[in-house]
C-alpha cells in the first residue's frame, strides 16, 4: 500500500476483550442424608461467618508476569505517516487543470497563473511486508472474509473457540500429544492451549463461592476418597473448577463432553495438563462423540463407581456396552431434563440398576440455573451469532418451563413481540398472566422472526413449520437435546446448505428463500456464547453435594430408584451464595419456630412447596 501526500514547493516535510414425571402412585422414597454429606456442610470449627468468602488479604496473589496474560503488542517501528496541512489558496480563485498535469490558478481579472506542480512522495510502512506475509494461507471451511475480520479467532476465548478452525484440521484422535507430566491419557485439540484455558478457569473460581468454600471445607476430610467419577457434561470453565473440586475432596475423574459443539478447547487443555483424562473438543462429529465417551470408561485397570451424566448419553452408553460395571455403580447424578426422563424410563420398566439423584428438579437447578441463566444467555447466543437487533421483532418460543420463561423475560425486555407456545395448562396460564399471547405454533409461522425450542421434546419444529417460515427466519434451541427441531429433513438434496460463520448456517430453498439455522439445533447458549458463572456455580455444588450423598451413604439407604436431593441440602447451597450479594437472612425466634412447627435451622419448606 502507499500513501500519497500532496503539497507545494514550498510546503513543510511530511511527520511520520422435573419431578417424578411419572405420575407414581406410591410417595417418593425415604430420603436422608449421609454423615459424609452433613459434614461437608457443616460450618468449620473455629467460628466467624463459614459461609462469607475469603477477604482480599487472605485470597491467593495474583498470578506473576510469568503466567499472566501475554504483553501487549509493541508498536510498529514506523510511525504511521500523517497527511501534512495544506494553505488553501484564495477562496475566490478558480481551479484549472493544466493541460501537461499540471494545475493553474485563474484569478478573478481573467489572469491565469500555473501552480506549482504536485509533488508525490510513495511512503512505505516499514511492516508492510511482514503484515502481508501473515495473512492466512489456508482458511479451512471458513470464507476468507471471516477468517480475516474475526482477529478473536487467534485469542483462545469461549467466542473464538471456532470448531473449524484454520490452525490444524487434524483430528485429535490422529495425534500424538504428551501433557509436561508425560502423559498422554487424554484427547483435547491442542494441550498448548493449556495455559490460556488456565486463565479462564481462575476467572470462574473468583464466581463460584460456594464450590469454592465447599473445597475448602471438605478436602481434609476427603469425603470422595475411593470414588472413580466418570462425567459426561458441558466441558466450560465452570465445569472445570467442579472437577478440581472432586479431584481436592479425593476423586479421580475421568470425562468426555454431552455436546459435540460447548467444549472449550484451551479448557480441555488445561484439565488434561492439570492430569485429568479429558476426552472432548469443540467440533466432534458423531463418532467422535461416542469414541470419547468409550475411552472415558473402557480403559485397562480402572472402573467408575460413579456416574456424573448430563443428557443421559453417558448412563446410556454404559447401559448398552457395558452393563456389568453397574455392579460396582453406587449411583448415578443427572442434572438434565433429558436425562431424567431416561432414568424415570428406566425405573418405570425395571431396568435402573443403581440409586439415581435427579438434581435437575431441585430447587436450586430449576429456579436458578434454567432461569436466570437462560434469561440472560439466551440474547447472548442470538447477538453473537446474527447480530440481530430485538426491539420490534416478533419471536415464537416453544414451551413456557423454566427454560422458557426466561427466555420470554429476556425478549420481552428488549422489546420484541414474544408468543409462546405450550402443552400444559397451568404454564399455558402462567404465560398468559405474564402478558404473553398464547398460540399454536401454525397460527404464527408465517409471520415471526425468530423460533426458540425449549421443551425437551421431539419434532417441535417440523418440516412443514421450516417450508412455511419467512424469508431468513431464524431457528435455534435452548433445550438439551438436539431432536426438537427435525434438522435431519432438510438435508435434502433440493435445499442447499450455506456457512455463513461458526455454528451459523444459511438453509436455503429452491426459490431463493432461506432460513438461519443457529448450531444446527443444537444448544445455542453453550455452543454459541457462554453462560453465566455465578448461576453454574449453584448446579455445580448442587452436583458436588448429591455425589457426595450418594457415595457415601449406608448401603440400603437409596433403592433402585430416582430420587430428589432432600430440601435442607437445597437451602445449603442457597445459603453459601448469598454473602456474595452481602444478603442477611432474618432468624426465627423460638416462638415463631414453635408457631409454624419448623426447627429454626430449617428445612423451612416441605418437599411438595413449588417456589
Amino acid at each position: 500500500m502507499s500513501v500519497q501526500v500532496v503539497s507545494a514547493a514550498a510546503a513543510a516535510k511530511v511527520p511520520e476483550v422435573d419431578l417424578k414425571d411419572l405420575s407414581p402412585s406410591e410417595a417418593e422414597p425415604p430420603l436422608g442424608l449421609s454423615t459424609a454429606a452433613v459434614s461437608a456442610m457443616a460450618p468449620p470449627a473455629g467460628g466467624g461467618d463459614p459461609e462469607a468468602p475469603a477477604p482480599a488479604a487472605e485470597r491467593p496473589p495474583a498470578p506473576g508476569p510469568g503466567s499472566g496474560p501475554a504483553a501487549a503488542l509493541s508498536p510498529a517501528a514506523g510511525k504511521v505517516p500523517q497527511a501534512s496541512a495544506m494553505k488553501r489558496s484564495d477562496p475566490h480563485h478558480q481551479h484549472q487543470r493544466h493541460r501537461d498535469g499540471g494545475e493553474a490558478l485563474l484569478s478573478p481579472d481573467g489572469t491565469v497563473t500555473e501552480a506549482p506542480r504536485t509533488v508525490k512522495k510513495q511512503i512505505q510502512f516499514a511492516d508492510q511486508k511482514q503484515e502481508f506475509n501473515k495473512r492466512p494461507t489456508k482458511i479451512g471451511r471458513r470464507s476468507l472474509s471471516r477468517s480475516i475480520s474475526q482477529s478473536s479467532t487467534d485469542s483462545y476465548s469461549s467466542a473464538a473457540s471456532y470448531t473449524d478452525s484454520s490452525d490444524d484440521e487434524t483430528s485429535p484422535r490422529d495425534k500424538q500429544q504428551k501433557n509436561s507430566k508425560g502423559s498422554s491419557d487424554f484427547c483435547v485439540k491442542n494441550i498448548k492451549q493449556a495455559e490460556f484455558g488456565r486463565r479462564e478457569i481462575e476467572i470462574a473460581e473468583q464466581e463460584m463461592p460456594a464450590l469454592m468454600a465447599l473445597r475448602k471445607r471438605a478436602q481434609g476430610e476427603k469425603p470422595l476418597a475411593g470414588a472413580k467419577i466418570v462425567g459426561c457434561t458441558h466441558i466450560t470453565a465452570q465445569t472445570a473448577v467442579l472437577m478440581e473440586t472432586l479431584g481436592a475432596l479425593g476423586a479421580q475423574c475421568r470425562w468426555a463432553a454431552c455436546n459435540i459443539y460447548s467444549t472449550l478447547n484451551e479448557v480441555a487443555a488445561a484439565l488434561a495438563e492439570s492430569g485429568f483424562p479429558v476426552f472432548a473438543w469443540k467440533g466432534e462429529s458423531e463418532d467422535d462423540f461416542w469414541w470419547c465417551i468409550d475411552r472415558c470408561v473402557n480403559v485397562e485397570g480402572w472402573q467408575p463407581n460413579m456416574i456424573l451424566d448430563d443428557g443421559g448419553d453417558l448412563t446410556h452408553w454404559i447401559y448398552k456396552k457395558y452393563p456389568n460395571m453397574f455392579k460396582k455403580i453406587k449411583g448415578i447424578v443427572e442434572e438434565s431434563v433429558t436425562g431424567v426422563h431416561r432414568l424415570y424410563q428406566l425405573s418405570k420398566a425395571g431396568k435402573l440398576c443403581v440409586p439415581a439423584m435427579n438434581v435437575n428438579d431441585s430447587v436450586t437447578k430449576q429456579k436458578f440455573d434454567n432461569l436466570y441463566c437462560c434469561r440472560e444467555s439466551i440474547l447472548d447466543g442470538l447477538k453473537r451469532t446474527t447480530d440481530m437487533m430485538f426491539g420490534g421483532k416478533q419471536v415464537v418460543i416453544c414451551g413456557y418451563g423454566e427454560v422458557g420463561k426466561g427466555c420470554c423475560a429476556a425478549l420481552k425486555a428488549m422489546g420484541s413481540i414474544v408468543y409462546v407456545t405450550e402443552i400444559d395448562p397451568i404454564c399455558a396460564l402462567q404465560a398468559c398472566m405474564d402478558g404473553f399471547r398464547l398460540v399454536k405454533l401454525n397460527e404464527v409461522i408465517r409471520q415471526v422472526d425468530i423460533v426458540i425450542t425449549c421443551t425437551g421434546n421431539k419434532n417441535v419444529v417440523t418440516r412443514e413449520h421450516l417450508d412455511r417460515m419467512k424469508n431468513s427466519c431464524i431457528v435455534c434451541n435452548m433445550g438439551h437435546s438436539n431432536t426438537e427441531i427435525d434438522v435431519a429433513s432438510l438435508r435434502t438434496p433440493e435445499l442447499t446448505w450455506e456457512r455463513v460463520r461458526s455454528q451459523v448456517d444459511h438453509v436455503i430453498w429452491p426459490d431463493g428463500k432461506r432460513i438461519v439455522l443457529l448450531a444446527e439445533g443444537r444448544l445455542l447458549n453453550l455452543s454459541c456464547s457462554t453462560v453465566p458463572t455465578f448461576v453454574l456455580s449453584i448446579t455445580a455444588t448442587t452436583q458436588a453435594l448429591a455425589l457426595i450423598e450418594l457415595y457415601n451413604a449406608p448401603e440400603g439407604r437409596y433403592k433402585q430408584d430416582v430420587y430428589l436431593l432432600p430440601k435442607k441440602m437445597d437451602e445449603y447451597v442457597a445459603s453459601l451464595h448469598l454473602p456474595t450479594f452481602d444478603a442477611h437472612l432474618t432468624e426465627l425466634t423460638d416462638e415463631q419456630a414453635k408457631y409454624l412447627g419448623l426447627n429454626k435451622n430449617g428445612p423451612f419448606k416441605p418437599n411438595y412447596y413449588r417456589y
